[in-house]
């Protein structure tokens, strides 16, 4: 699926997980740096953000049902054919975190695993 709204929302996901790779180059220690760890921080949140926002979008532009909130918009994304149900249930994991009290060993798994995802769903959305 793509128009112009789409590409936009998935180059901004995309771009954030790019600078997040960049600052903490698989480098455990570049946690410990406040600056750091808040941009990669701030990277991951507008991430997430991005990732909800296609997801309305979608579930709106395809008329897939209504969510009543942002966890939901997934549940539909699922239903509707749009992802699989195991990348609803790793995004919908990944939007619950609270990465502002966020620790730095969850941080550091997900950094070391889970940034995979975001682009496993930008490129799911893509092919719809």
């Amino acid at each position: 699926m793509r128009n112009e709204l789409i590409l936009y929302i998935v180059n901004i996901v995309e771009r954030c997980i790019r600078c997040i790779h960049e600052i903490y180059d698989n480098n455990p220690k570049h946690l410990e740096n406040r600056v750091k760890r808040d941009t990669i921080i701030l990277n991951l949140q507008r991430a997430c953000e991005g990732c909800i926002t296609l997801a309305m979008h979608i579930v709106a532009e395809k008329k897939i049902g209504l969510p009543h909130n942002n966890m939901e918009a997934f549940n539909l994304l699922e239903t509707g054919g749009v992802i699989p149900s195991s990348l609803s249930k790793k995004m919908k994991d990944l939007l619950l975190k609270d990465y502002q009290d966020i620790n730095l060993d969850s941080l550091k798994k997900i950094l070391d695993h889970r940034l995979v995802d975001f682009f496993h769903y930008t490129k799911t959305i893509l092919s719809y």
